[in-house]
């Protein structure tokens, strides 16, 4: 089969950088093969991936070294105009790829860039569109979708160039489940066809698609292997950043190891073969750990009574929600992308102002209180950290907020080191932000939210652009925030973060609440994919066995052999 892409000796390290992005890396891929590269935050993976359409090192300079090969020819005079319809890129930070008015316009773009008769622009702009389920919103604004839909029409935008070569850096991460599933059929469907892809994730179900998997570790390859041997191996999973199924966790635990136990659907006849069971005493002591949580909250802090909102384009986003939230209570609101879970959460903290109905804080309209009063009272994580950070030094950026709310300089530093420490960014003090991978801009957004130490921190897709390692650090740092007695509400798609970290759950379909309860009932209804969500694989392996299980550690102190 003919080579794709050939990289030799490819090394580059980024202008005032201390170390490579990449380092002395020698990789092939196949045409039609479709590759995921894996590997912590910083590892070299969206670098990679920049360098084969040249946008390293033509737009962001630093030392460069090496030859890439693609279809057979050097690439090195090649600019980045030249690769678009050879190599098609999801930039991780996808919203820097859209800048239309109007969504089919931004599809339209590339292939208008090309030359090519209008008749064929748009046949392309409805197949991209169509593609990823955004046909019916070729005329909006794309400032008025949500995080998840611009993440699409950014790879709608792409697909309409119709690359030979298609790489998706974290393409997933802002997609409910079904928009996963939907992506990863185009992906198939691409591979299927001769496409050529190069997938970056962070979860194991990111890289399924695979034929092979590539784990870059500091900028150099650590290994590279068959899909079926790496996904296997949850212990190299875990030490390269990527979340493996819970379904391997638990076969390798109860020492049934094997490639076909990767899903949980075999994991599930295995357990059966071998005589295992659920105790119903451990059902019984979790169902007790449930109650007791219940009867920890206190008094309701926050309350949406009858929310309608309607955006000035026309959208209605939020339709009659009532919604009452518990001081101590962590919740995570979820649902498609569009739902208006975003919307809610905007409300919720004075943002926005309901077209019709009332938020209430302590009992108190929120239109009574100044939007700087709120802040003390409710910290607000955007989706995206770029559209809250914008100081030039990390420790002005946390500072800013008590700053101005005219604390002594002191009482400022203290508040920046405490928070600084809790999202594992001490130290950082005098780095520029705008320098930092967008997983530490995350944690750097959340530690400004933190430093004024609100009552209620709201946080919007608070785990997007980390790895598994900082994903579970950053929910950790949430959960004991929890424990202090913080609220914390989250928006989120991923629901294993749901089922391990929070209390409750809110069911958001159409701008209404589907369902509203503890985590454990209701991410356990048949009814789910209303909201475009699915049963998590560990909780569909207790339901077989009697009890919705949240996690893989929940199974295990459960399953007991006859």
């Amino acid at each position: 089969m003919t080579s794709a892409i050939e990289i030799k000796d490819l090394s580059f390290t980024y202008r005032r950088s201390d170390r490579p992005a990449l380092a002395d890396l020698n990789l092939a891929q196949r045409e039609g093969e479709v590759v995921a590269v894996a590997g912590r935050t910083g590892a070299g993976k969206s670098s990679l991936v920049l360098c084969l359409n040249r946008i390293i090192p033509g737009f962001f300079p630093g030392e460069f070294k090496g030859r890439i090969d693609l279809f057979g020819e050097d690439i090195s005079n090649r600019r980045t105009g030249d690769l678009a319809g050879v190599v098609g890129v999801v930039l991780q930070d996808f919203e820097s790829q859209l800048f239309s008015t109007r969504a089919d316009l931004d599809a339209a773009f590339g292939p208008e860039n090309l030359g090519l008769p209008r008749p064929e622009i748009a046949a392309r702009v409805r197949e991209a569109l169509g593609a990823v389920g955004l046909a019916e919103f070729a005329g909006r604004d794309p400032a008025t979708l949500s995080g998840g839909q611009k993440q699409r029409l950014a790879l709608a935008s792409v697909l309409a160039l119709k690359p030979r070569i298609l790489c998706l850096d974290e393409a997933l991460t802002d997609l409910d489940p079904q928009g996963k599933a939907e992506v990863m059929a185009i992906a198939r469907k691409l591979a299927e066809s001769g496409s050529t892809l190069i997938l970056i994730g962070h979860e194991a179900e990111e890289l399924g698609p695979a034929d092979r998997i590539v784990i870059l570790e500091q900028g150099r390859l650590k290994t590279a292997g068959p899909r079926e041997e790496i996904l296997a191996d949850a212990e190299l999973l875990e030490r390269a950043g990527v979340r493996p199924g819970d379904a391997m966790k638990v076969a390798s635990r109860l020492k049934l190891n094997g490639h076909r136990l990767q899903t949980g659907d075999a994991l599930l006849q295995s357990l059966r073969e071998n005589n295992f069971i659920f105790d119903r005493d451990k059902i019984r002591e979790l169902e007790e750990q449930d109650q007791a949580r219940e009867r920890s909250l206190g008094p309701e802090v926050l309350r949406a009574e009858a929310v309608e909102y309607r955006y000035p384009a026309g959208v209605q986003a939020l339709s009659g929600v009532s919604l009452g939230i518990r001081q101590g209570d962590f919740v995570a609101i979820v649902g498609a992308n569009g739902s208006g879970k975003t919307t809610l959460v905007k409300n919720l903290n004075g943002l926005l102002r309901p077209t019709a109905g009332a938020v209430f804080l302590d009992g108190r309209d929120l239109r009574g209180h100044k939007l700087a009063e709120l802040g003390k009272e409710i910290g607000f994580v955007f989706q995206n950290p770029d559209h809250q950070i914008f100081s030039p030094r990390v420790f002005d950026e946390v500072a800013f907020g008590p700053r101005n709310y005219g604390w002594k300089e002191s009482e400022v530093q203290a508040r920046v080191k405490k928070a600084l420490f809790a999202v594992n960014l001490s130290g950082a003090e005098d780095r520029d932000p705008f320098l930092m991978t967008k997983g530490e801009r995350q944690r750097l957004a959340v530690a400004s939210i933190l430093a004024p130490e609100p009552r209620v921190l709201i946080l919007d897709e608070p785990t997007t652009g980390l790895d598994y390692p900082e994903q579970a650090a950053v929910m950790e740092m949430l959960q004991e925030l929890n424990r202090a007695g913080r609220t914390i509400i989250i928006v989120t798609h991923t629901l294993w973060l749901v089922a391990r970290y929070a209390r409750r759950a809110v069911l958001m379909a159409g701008g209404k609440i589907l369902a509203d309860g503890p985590t454990r009932q209701a991410l356990a209804r048949s009814d789910l994919r209303q909201a475009s969500l699915r049963t998590p694989e560990i909780m569909q392996m207790g339901m077989a066995f009697g009890f919705p299980t949240l996690t893989a550690e929940e199974f295990l102190r459960c399953v007991t052999k006859m």
